[in-house]
């Protein structure tokens, strides 16, 4: 095998890849990526001790950030960032290591090897990233868990540092990812004592995101219910792709007045929710549809295409988008360029962008119409009397949440076909791009409340949660799984993966997960949430339907 990644929904055979990635990743981008998950460990056995000492290195704590982040399925495919990457992650831990030195921390004995190698040129580094991967791990139970722990702490990562280009962080989910990151080759674990740390995983998946949810509502306002437009003007336009609001904030700065006009695409459209968005005259609404399929759409766009965070497709080399196509933060792919991360109290610079925009044509129309979101917790709960008297009076007799990850294989029509057959007296309760599956099919209302309630991206998957366990209240039960919710969700990276150990921490059950459940489950592990949490998968929409209506 020149490589071996099983951390996406749709991976090779359902088993993993190990030639090249489906997601488009290079084996040799994969090893490296796998090498610099090896170094952040190593980072991690200096950061946890020096923490004991009470040092906090606030520079060190971004960049294992950072790096778990661009590590995330389709991320970032530059070899070249991630060879920087561990060339810089090799010096912070030298530079941690002479503090803890310095403070006269003695580190445990028998380090892992992690905390020690060293290499300098590429060759070394290759050479080390094939003896470093997933399947370092012989038992395969063993394996499970501690990718499990990997992909759930790469999605804690992603929520920290949206949170953090917002200027709010907490350093106990520092503390713990890093934690985490050597638990991943700590030996002495047991089976048990990992379990534990999966679980604790959650409970700062829970804390991150509502980190999240309060760095974006402080800063833009608490979503509202929107119809957003998803036609088209006659002007140039910028497409936003990916999930960061402050970058949304600093290309709308910078674009208004220039006559360009602005669309999101994929997991921003949530940002159109935003009151701070809404007074931009040239913030236009959403093009297109989930990340997949973007190939397509960016052909009809015709402007430039800003990529803020994960969800980049690498394009065919007949594509005539890929001049227009931009990165920044933690997306990157060879050849594209990448805008700088903004200077501290600064703004990020898109005049490059901006400058492209104004010689290019407007985008093509490929639908008219609206689409209607904002249902955060803050919004539902404002309609708190009026969901309870539906509920109550029959109106309402369930809730599916069917929140998560679109994807591209074709049985991910199932989510289609899935909501079109829910009964009317049933409302979708999502976040994330799982919703293009739906959000667009002509399902209604209850009674005003329409059957489709998009709190937003996938973070806001914590919104659910909240609505969820205010429901609780309201009916003075006594377990959140006595509430007329069902679970039904599509995952497709670790985002998801986080998401899912959040919903487990905060004592949901029956969680049903698809197309399929992750490749990294082993057996025993897959039983283990079978018994303990309900964990399940889909089969067919008829079956289903009738399994979850019983």
């Amino acid at each position: 095998m020149s490589m071996f990644c099983f951390q996406c929904q749709e991976t090779a055979k359902g088993t993993g890849c190990n030639i090249n990635g489906v997601c488009g990743k290079t084996f040799d981008v994969a090893n490296m990526q796998d090498l610099l998950l090896y170094v952040l460990k190593g980072i991690s056995a200096y950061t946890v001790e020096a923490r004991k000492a009470g040092i906090e290195n606030n520079e060190v704590n971004r960049f294992i950030m950072e790096s778990l982040f661009a590590t995330i399925t389709n991320a970032n495919f530059d070899k070249q960032v991630f060879i920087e990457r561990v060339k810089k992650g090799l010096q912070i831990r030298e530079d941690m290591k002479k503090s803890v030195e310095k403070a006269g921390i003695k580190m445990p004995e028998n380090l892992h090897e992690s905390a020690t190698w060293v290499g300098e040129t590429l060759q070394e580094f290759e050479t080390k990233a094939l003896t470093v991967g997933v399947l370092r791990t012989n038992n395969e139970d063993v394996r499970s868990l501690r990718e499990l722990l990997t992909y759930g702490v790469k999605g804690i990562a992603a929520y920290a540092e949206h949170a953090s280009n917002l200027g709010y962080t907490d350093k106990n989910i520092f503390e713990f990812m890093q934690r985490a990151l050597i638990a991943t080759v700590d030996d002495n674990l047991s089976v048990d004592e990992l379990t534990a740390m999966v679980l604790e995983a959650g409970k700062n998946g829970v804390a991150v995101m509502a980190l999240l949810d309060k760095a974006n509502t402080e800063t833009y306002g608490n979503p509202e219910i929107t119809k957003v437009n998803i036609g088209v003007r006659n002007n140039p336009g910028i497409l936003i792709s990916g999930h960061d609001l402050r970058d949304m904030e600093d290309l709308l700065k910078q674009t208004e007045g220039t006559g360009i006009d602005v669309y999101t695409h994929s997991e921003m459209l949530p940002a159109n929710y935003y009151p701070a968005f809404k007074k931009y005259k040239h913030f236009v609404g959403n093009y297109g549809n989930a990340w997949w399929k973007q190939k397509e759409e960016f052909e009809t766009f015709n402007g430039p295409i800003l990529f803020t965070t994960n969800c980049l497709v690498p394009p065919l080399s007949s594509a005539t988008y890929k001049d227009r196509v931009y990165t920044t933060g933690a997306a990157g792919f060879t050849g594209f360029k990448h805008i700088a991360d903004r200077k501290p109290g600064g703004i990020k610079d898109f005049s490059e962008i901006i400058k492209q925009a104004k010689t290019c044509k407007p985008p093509v129309e490929i639908e008219k119409g609206e689409i209607v979101g904002g249902f955060a917790h803050n919004q539902v709960l404002a309609l708190a009397d009026k969901v309870v008297d539906a509920v109550k009076s029959g109106a309402i007799k369930k809730f599916f949440v069917m929140a998560g990850c679109d994807g591209r294989m074709k049985d991910r029509s199932y989510y289609t076909d899935f909501a079109n057959a829910l009964p009317k007296d049933t409302v979708i309760l999502t976040a994330g791009c799982a919703k293009y599956r739906y959000n667009k099919l002509p399902l209604g209302d209850i009674a005003g409340i329409p059957r489709v309630l998009d709190a937003g991206q996938c973070n806001d998957s914590y919104s659910l949660a909240v609505i969820a366990m205010k429901l609780k209240e309201v009916f003075q039960l006594n377990d959140i799984n006595d509430l007329p919710i069902a679970y039904n969700i599509a995952w497709y990276e670790q985002k998801a993966v986080i998401v899912l150990l959040a919903l487990l921490s905060l004592g949901v059950k029956k969680i049903h997960l698809g197309p399929t459940l992750p490749a990294f489950l082993s057996p025993a592990v897959k039983e283990v949430l079978i018994k303990n949490f309900g964990i399940g998968g889909i089969s067919t929409v008829d079956q289903d339907m009738k399994m979850f209506m019983s």
